[in-house]
């Protein structure tokens, strides 16, 4: 059984909605996440870029975006986006430093200067 076999219910249901609802954001927000989990990561990128289309404000969304970004192994834009985020407010320097989606960018300078500065502000 497949990780995608484990969330396939839940990703046709959300699928459904999403074409009825193209615009609800939390849908897309669910089903990018879902996405992620099932290892389908290029549909979860696509999820997260509709969303911050939709959100630009939204630092979750950006949040998102980096993680799937950098479940692509594309660090300078992961990092760029998670930048984003914490411009728009995300301040959550733990979970950052833990979220397994953003095990890729762990050795990456630019990541490790983000979290210096989250940090630093954080104190």
């Amino acid at each position: 059984m497949s990780k995608d076999d484990d969330y396939s219910f839940e990703i046709q249901f959300y699928e459904g909605l999403l074409g009825r609802l193209p615009k609800d954001t939390e849908v897309i927000e669910i089903l990018g996440g879902l996405y992620s989990k099932a290892g389908r990561v290029d549909d979860g990128l696509k999820m997260d870029r509709k969303l911050v289309r939709l959100m630009p404000d939204n630092a979750t969304a950006h949040y998102n975006l980096g993680c799937s970004l950098a479940l692509k192994r594309r660090k300078a834009d992961a990092v760029r986006a998670l930048r984003k985020a914490v411009e728009l407010g995300y301040s959550d320097l733990e979970w950052m430093r833990d979220d397994p989606d953003l095990k890729p960018l762990q050795s990456h300078p630019a990541f490790q200067s983000l979290l210096t500065e989250m940090a630093e502000r954080n104190s």
